[in-house]
């Protein structure tokens, strides 16, 4: 299919959208109506049920429903005479990123064909629409892309577990022979098994094929930033690896060695030069003028929703709802109260525009009625389907106030404040004291309504040693979480994380 073919095919899948999501459902339930977790719940209702019916009778799930027989099956022992969650194959697992608890969950991987289409769909329309904005050049056309998929576990029962995002290259060759050719970065790099020797390998190959490079990507925007941090502090062993033609002693990985060293093709002692005299110089204004795009709403449970306007800044971000992905419910937030206002679900034609609401999924792979966990506003529609700007993680307790944008504006506010501070910076600890007014300030009415109850405790404010967030990635990378899914956590719900923060702090201060 051609680019234009592409984007009319997703454009006529957002019409019509309460049809399409009842024909979702059909199709789902035509496939797995008789698997074991459904069977308690539909017996006695028609063989297909409709969706009010199957409301109805299957209750609201979250992954504790699921564990028990996920694990099971990650062990090898599941009935193939009647499957609990779908009757299509086992392919692999996929983990989630972990972010709040440091445990990954284990998401089945179904050879569901639905899925599978619309999965290539809603990918290839992400490309089709970066590629209409942005038009390749037959001479540039390769990305700088921190890509980490080496981190494949094997279970028990001898299936692979491993991010959502390494699955494209654990396949045949055809995959690999898609993504290879777009990427500066050779095969040996991409399945590394050392986070920050691939991410050093991957900034060096891109600054030697840089005339090549059209454009930056890596998964979510923090590991961008965490090979950022790596430039800046590495620069100067960059430049000499390009001098010498050889990558970092550092670089113990022998398969990533030997791939680097035939990208560099040898010493590139004038290449060397132009990138120490510019690198640092230039690193505070990297983006410059570059366009800074915005991804998808792609779950490791299922595609959620299509970002059509990549132009658009974060905090403006909607996402289209993709209703032949997966059947679609909302439960109803309240962000006075932070948790869910009723029980009942409504569709995606009942859904009104301003109102919060908690996702729930029925998947074509064995999820049925899932809460996801994502609190999502709905801010208008597409056609007939629904556009969402994501808000926050759905908290586990009334104490968890702080959505992701509160955060956001308290930092920025932070950061004005101290600005304006910086000449009393020797005082910093008194600095720091005043400062923190303006950060509960941003952190929104319901945070100070619970703080004058006195259901929120004083606000603690830590200063840790440098790296210290490293640590917490090392943590969750220890406890199965992909390097390439990890985002820094918003709440950080481990206590063992708390307790490595806190023994790194070297001021705390107590308001």
């Amino acid at each position: 299919m051609t680019d234009g073919d592409i984007i009319a095919k997703l454009e006529e899948t957002t019409k019509d959208a309460a049809r399409r999501q009842q024909d979702t459902l059909r199709a789902i339930l035509e496939r797995n109506a008789g698997v074991r977790y459904l069977q308690p719940h539909l017996r006695g209702y028609p063989a297909l049920p409709d969706a009010a019916t199957f409301r109805r009778a299957v209750p609201l799930s979250c992954y504790d429903d699921y564990a028990d027989h996920v694990f099971r099956m990650a062990d090898g022992d599941d009935d193939d005479d009647q499957p609990f969650l779908s009757v299509d194959s086992l392919v692999c697992f996929f983990y989630s990123s972990g972010t709040s608890s440091m445990k990954p969950k284990m998401i089945p991987y179904f050879d569901s064909v639905p899925s599978k289409a619309i999965s290539f769909l809603a990918h290839q329309g992400s490309a089709a629409i970066l590629r209409r904005l942005f038009p390749p050049r037959p001479s540039v056309d390769k990305f700088l892309w921190f890509m980490y998929a080496g981190n494949i576990m094997e279970t028990k029962g001898g299936y692979k577990a491993m991010a959502a995002s390494a699955f494209p290259f654990q396949g045949d060759k055809s995959n690999l022979s898609h993504f290879l050719p777009m990427s500066v970065s050779p095969k040996g790099v991409i399945l590394g098994l050392d986070l920050q020797q691939q991410m050093y390998c991957h900034l060096l190959c891109g600054l030697r094929k840089f005339n090549l490079v059209d454009g930056i990507r890596a998964p979510y925007a923090a590991g961008l930033i965490r090979a950022i941090y790596l430039l800046e502090s590495k620069w100067k062993q960059l430049c000499e690896d390009l001098e010498c033609g050889y990558p970092s002693l550092e670089i113990s990985d022998d398969s990533m060695r030997d791939s680097v060293i035939e990208v560099l093709c040898g010493p590139q002692p004038e290449l060397a030069k132009q990138k120490y005299g510019a690198i640092y110089s230039k690193i505070k204004y990297y983006a410059g003028e570059i366009p800074v795009l915005g991804g998808d709403y792609f779950a490791s449970e299922c595609c959620v929703g299509i970002n059509l306007d990549i132009l658009q800044p974060p905090e403006l971000t909607r996402f289209t709802l993709l209703p032949t992905a997966a059947y679609f419910e909302f439960l109803p937030f309240d962000m006075n109260k932070m948790s869910v206002s009723s029980e009942e679900t409504v569709d995606v034609s009942s859904v009104e525009v301003g109102k919060m609401y908690e996702m729930v999924v029925t998947t074509y792979r064995g999820l049925y009625r899932y809460r996801l966990g994502d609190i999502v506003k709905v801010v208008g529609f597409y056609n007939s389907t629904p556009q969402v700007e994501f808000v926050t993680r759905a908290p586990n307790h009334p104490g968890e106030v702080i959505t992701e944008g509160n955060l956001i504006s308290a930092i920025k506010s932070f950061q004005q404040v101290l600005r304006s501070e910086e000449e009393n910076l020797q005082e910093s600890v008194l600095v720091l004291r005043r400062c923190c007014s303006s950060l509960e300030d941003a952190f929104g009415d319901i945070y100070k309504i619970m703080k004058a109850r006195g259901e929120v405790g004083p606000m603690l404010l830590y200063i840790v040693k440098p790296g210290s967030f490293d640590k917490v990635l090392q943590v969750a990378i220890e406890n199965g979480a992909p390097a390439s899914q990890y985002k820094p956590p918003k709440i950080i719900r481990n206590h063992k994380v708390v307790d490595l923060l806190e023994a790194s702090a070297v001021v705390m201060i107590k308001i």
